[in-house]
This record gives C-alpha cells, structure tokens and sequence, in this order.
C-alpha cells in the first residue's frame, strides 16, 4: 500500500482521537464510559509528552492510523525499562485495514527505538486483539508473560517485546 508515515501535526490531533477510539471502543476493547474513553479521543497529551506517528494516504491526506511511541521511562511508558521503547495506542480506522498501516506504524516505533539507541521494546496489549497480536508476532515480537500486568483490578495486559 501506498502510504506516509510521519510525525503528528496539531491539524491532526481529531483525526487521531478518533481513530483510536474507533479502534479501541468500537472494536469492543475497551468500554465507552470508561475513563481509558476519554484519553483515547484526547490526542494532544500524546502529541505534546511523546511521539505521536501517524499513517497518511499521500492521495488525499486522510489519516489512516496512529502509534504513540515512548522511550523507557517517559510520561507515557507504562512497562518499557530505560533501554527499550513502547508503543501505545496502535489503531488503524476500519476503512483502512488490511492495507499495511499497522504494520507500517509499528515498523516506524522498532526504527525509532533504534535512532535513540535502545536496546529493544516491550508494550502491553489486551488479550482481545488477536489481530494485533498476530501482527507483532510476524515482526518479531514474542510474548513475554513475566511482565504482564493488572492495569486495573481485573484488566490484565499482556505484554509483548523484542530485543535488537
């Protein structure tokens, strides 16, 4: 598929909102009152405390999906130590899927986890998105069950990692 990745502009930042929540709340992941819903449709704290990557169709400029990617230790890595980065926030709009843009977006964070000289990556993931976790295992990413966690009591995050 043709498609850009690139750093996030403010004109972005709606578009972003709500593709995650698409993704995240329509998709079944994560419920619509919860307090997760409010942050997924909120973009600039992502923007403006990480790196905020989105996928773009050149052709007319429509956002396709988006990644926030966090070095170890930042304001937005819940589980990377000091020499890994993360990825949080993965989604792609229904419209787009099956075109590369995941795929894409999670190849810009291993590659950005490298410009910064880490040493690998770690993240979480909900057991539901099998998709995804389809994806991350064909890039190289291994499950990592030691380091799953309880974000809430009774929302346990799987968590997957690779290292360089």
């Amino acid at each position: 598929m043709d498609l850009v990745i690139r750093r996030a502009v403010p004109a972005d930042l709606e578009a972003v909102g709500a593709v995650t929540h698409e993704a995240f709340v329509g998709d079944g992941h994560s419920p619509a009152d919860g307090p997760y819903a409010a942050q997924l449709l909120d973009a600039r704290p992502r923007f403006e405390q990480a790196e905020l990557l989105v996928a773009v169709d050149p052709a007319d400029g429509r956002l396709l999906g988006c990644v926030t990617f966090a070095a170890g230790g930042s304001e937005f890595a819940d589980i990377a130590g000091p020499h890994e980065g993360e990825i949080r926030m993965l989604a792609v709009g229904g419209a787009a899927r099956g075109r590369g843009a995941g795929e894409a977006l999670v190849r810009a964070a291993i590659t950005r986890s490298r410009e910064l000289g880490l040493t690998g990556m770690a993240f979480s993931t909900r057991p539901s998105m099998t998709s995804a976790h389809r994806l991350y295992e064909r890039l190289g990413f291994r499950r990592a069950p030691e380091r799953d966690w309880e974000v809430r009591p009774g929302i346990v995050l799987m968590v997957y990692s690779m290292t360089f």
